[in-house]
């Protein structure tokens, strides 16, 4: 062969691994959205029993997923005949055959116990055809193998959409289990399993197989994995949003009024303060209201917000203080030894106790002690005791780690070991603690057991619990000054329970008012999230200075 022969050549296959790239990553795309489409369709937020634009959207999944097991077996078979260059290895690897292995393992049970009618015999039938998928991937070269029998996985699944034999209107009831599984979930669950190994398949064919290859598709996977838990997270937020926007906006008024209006009434001077100008005012019944008895006007949620509120400042005024202090104790003080592995032990099985054991201990060892009645007070050391361990466990990770050249430091300018803590450690380590403060304010401020038990009464109040009563006023006795009494040992409602009362009341006539309360409980939850987020980023910027 001449030298411009050779050229040739060269360029004809740089041309057609140009041709391999672009068509495995377009593949890798078709796979990841037919991925992200079947997680919308499992969501509800585009069923796959709709028709968009003519077309519905099982038909267009099922098409879908049957280009791209064509196209992977084509580009298998372009490998395998020297198309294109690629570096394949003489297998598949053990990884991916016993994958591949598992998936036609489900593949040939359900043909055989749904399509076939075999009852009987289906477990042999799924045994020999997992062996099959796995035995191409793991005997055949690489690029044949898996791409064969990843493929061949995708196809048929598209196939399997496409010509309806998995449709919206099919069913299931397999034997032996008291469920129906129905199309409406089983396309978006074959679109899912077969998008992971479509992009998976087609982004090693991309990378050229070999251990490039396998690196780009393990990437791939891990990847998609992240964007569907990300997208599942998503949809659950949205699924309450949209669910629950409208019963919680419901009554919203707003205007403006110019005029004369009070403002307040010092108690130095016993009259009212007139303020001559316009004023924007704002009613949210949902949120400024409590339940209506009486069914009159729309109900709302005011007396669990406020209370929800309380327990959770509660929690945090007991456990953030106990628990950096146990950890700066347990950290820089005390020997590591016994002693320091028994309380990690405990504290670590204290946070994995289930909430229900934590609001029994309340009800059996706070409650009688509290005048044997529900109140906030009980409720807030429960929620504190259950907030502890975290507190406890994140604050001594954040301490251990401080390097210990910042301590070296400042005891080499004389500095005393509790200054050192003060003044040097703690503040480097506040951003680890408000990370597990705020993990751990949304673990408490949902759970429903505790409060259940410790802390209400009414299931639907009315009123709010009027925790603060009075205010700073000026008296004429020694201090001159009176403060406002503050009475926690009373019952009160909370968001969580609030849902649950909801719940348990039946969701007939009250679907709307629960998913407006779960909206609301998101949102307070999410505010705490902000608060804790804000406080981490500002004592991080204060550590860059």
């Amino acid at each position: 062969m001449s030298y411009t022969d050779a050229e040739s050549r060269d360029a004809l296959v740089a041309d057609d691994s140009s041709t391999r790239e672009l068509v495995s990553g377009g593949l890798v795309a078709l796979s990841f959205a037919s991925f992200v489409l079947g997680l919308l369709a499992l969501a509800q937020y585009v069923p796959a029993d709709i028709t968009v634009g003519g077309v519905s959207v099982a038909a267009a999944l099922g098409g879908s997923l049957t280009v791209v097991g064509v196209g992977i077996v084509a580009l298998g078979a372009a490998s395998y005949g020297g198309r294109f260059a690629a570096e394949p290895g003489h297998t598949g690897g053990l990884v991916s055959a016993a994958l591949l292995g598992l998936l036609w393992f489900a593949v040939g049970g359900l043909v055989a116990a749904q399509t076939l009618g075999l009852s009987t015999v289906w477990p042999v039938v799924a045994l020999v055809t997992g062996a099959v998928g796995a035995g191409v991937a793991l005997v055949a070269r690489e690029d044949l193998g898996v791409t064969l029998s990843a493929g061949l996985f995708v196809l048929v699944s598209g196939l399997v959409v496409a010509a309806g034999l998995v449709a919206p209107g099919w069913t299931w009831s397999p034997d032996g289990f008291s469920i129906t599984l129905t199309g409406v979930v089983g396309v978006p669950v074959i679109a899912l399993f077969a998008g992971l190994v479509g992009a998976w398949t087609a982004a090693r064919v991309y990378g050229g197989f070999g251990p490039q290859g396998r690196q780009l598709g393990a990437y791939t996977l891990i990847a998609t994995n992240a964007a569907g838990m990300l997208a599942l997270l998503g949809s659950l937020v949205g699924f309450i949003v949209v669910r629950g926007f409208g019963p919680m906006t419901e009554g919203i008024e707003y205007g403006l009024f110019w005029g004369p209006w009070t403002w307040f009434n010092p108690p130095v001077l016993d009259t009212w303060v007139v303020v001559e100008g316009p004023i924007v005012w704002f009613y949210w019944p949902f949120v400024m209201e409590g339940y209506s008895t009486l069914g009159a006007g729309i109900d709302g949620v005011l007396p669990a917000i406020v209370g929800t509120v309380w327990l959770v400042v509660g929690a945090v005024v007991l456990a953030v203080p106990l628990g950096v202090g146990a950890a700066v104790f347990l950290t820089e003080y005390a020997d590591q030894g016994r002693f320091t592995s028994l309380v990690e032990i405990s504290t670590n099985g204290l946070w994995s106790t289930p909430s229900v054991v934590y609001g029994l201990f309340g009800l059996a060892f706070f409650v009688p002690r509290f005048g044997n009645t529900s109140s906030l007070l009980a409720g807030q050391l429960v929620l504190g005791f259950m907030l502890l361990p975290l507190v406890v466990i994140t604050s001594r990770e954040s301490l251990k780690s401080v390097p210990d050249e910042y301590r070296d430091a400042s005891a080499a300018l004389g500095v005393s070991k509790w200054e050192t803590i003060k003044s040097v450690v703690l503040p480097a380590s506040l951003p680890g603690v408000i990370t597990g403060v705020i993990l751990g304010i949304g673990r408490i401020a949902g759970e429903t057991a505790p409060i259940l038990l410790v802390t209400t009464s009414s299931p639907f109040p009315s009123e709010v619990a009027g925790v603060v009563e009075g205010g700073f006023r000026f008296t004429s006795a020694f201090p001159f000054v009176a403060v406002p009494d503050v009475n926690l040992v009373q019952s009160s409602s909370a968001l969580p329970y609030q849902l649950y009362a909801v719940i348990t009341a039946g969701l007939e006539a009250n679907m709307g008012f629960a998913w407006g309360t779960a909206l609301v409980l998101l949102l307070v939850v999410m505010s705490f999230y902000a608060v804790g987020i804000g406080s981490r980023i500002y004592f991080r910027r204060k550590l860059d200075q």
